[in-house]
């Protein structure tokens, strides 16, 4: 009775060591943040990897529903409200599936994301979007399936999704335009020389007026006066030459230069050296 007794006290305590073991997870967590534009994205997603298996067609079905993944549903959420797939989603957090097919996939966004993969019951009224995404073949194999934030932009990013020898991405649209032009109608009721000198770089660096840009710059570095920093002229310099005053342009170059020179910033040094010389000034 003995033996017997502390051979399952011996079992008991092992089970019990063995409980607080912790091992790697099959199918690890991952959280990716991005800031597109103006506006925030988290995804969290688990990534199961191939281990040899053929993935989509047999481990994932073709023309079926998927998780997007492993264990709970991925989730993304976003600080503004975004547009996918033509349709207009709030700021919020929403759970991604999708539908794989051999030359597209159907991908879904859907309130409801408490869901351990995908739903047991579908309810369609908590589809907020949908997204047509095409197949792209790819020339090498990804064991871990990997979710990405792409081709990103000041008004949209690609979400990516990659496994095995497939790449496929749906565009997600934010609304930085309008948020931006909303803040300089605010800022220009009483803007001061920041106000100015980020709204002229915004027209700059997205095609728009440049005579506005130009005008909104000039009244930057007019109310900084002698103490405009180098890098405020090297903006000036480049919204003149985009509006085709390339005798302006020179001049707040040889201004950001001189101040870039004397602040021992090389890079600033090169970029001025580099435009001067394009423009015929050196």
């Amino acid at each position: 009775m003995k033996k017997i007794l502390a051979s399952v006290l011996f079992l008991a305590v092992s089970f019990s060591g063995f409980s607080q073991i912790k091992t790697p997870q099959p199918s690890p967590s991952s959280k990716l943040m991005q800031t597109v534009g103006l506006t925030d994205m988290t995804l969290e997603y688990s990534r199961p990897s191939m281990r040899g298996r053929t993935v989509f067609g047999d481990l994932v079905p073709y023309d079926k529903l998927w998780r997007l993944g492993a264990n709970s549903n991925t989730k993304i959420s976003f600080t503004t409200d975004v547009t996918i797939g033509g349709t207009k989603v709030k700021a919020g957090e929403y759970a991604v599936f999708a539908t794989p097919g051999m030359s597209s996939w159907e991908v879904v966004f859907y309130s409801d994301t408490s869901n351990w993969g995908t739903p047991q019951k579908w309810d369609d009224s908590k589809v907020v979007a949908k997204a047509k995404a095409d197949v792209y073949k790819m020339p090498v194999k990804i064991e871990t399936f990997t979710m990405t934030f792409d081709d990103l932009t000041n008004n949209s990013a690609v979400l990516g999704i990659l496994w095995e020898d497939v790449y496929v991405g749906v565009k997600i649209d934010v609304p930085t335009e309008s948020i931006v032009s909303a803040s300089i109608d605010r800022a220009m009721s009483g803007p001061g020389a920041g106000d100015y000198y980020s709204a002229a770089v915004y027209y700059l660096q997205e095609g728009k007026d440049i005579d506005q840009a130009k005008e909104w710059i000039d009244k930057s570095i007019a109310m900084s006066g002698d103490k405009a920093p180098f890098w405020q002229l090297r903006q000036q310099s480049l919204i003149y030459a985009k509006a085709g005053d390339k005798k302006g342009a020179i001049a707040a170059a040889k201004k950001s230069l001189a101040g870039a020179e004397a602040a021992g910033n090389a890079d600033y040094v090169k970029m001025n050296k580099d435009s001067l010389k394009e423009w015929g000034a050196l």
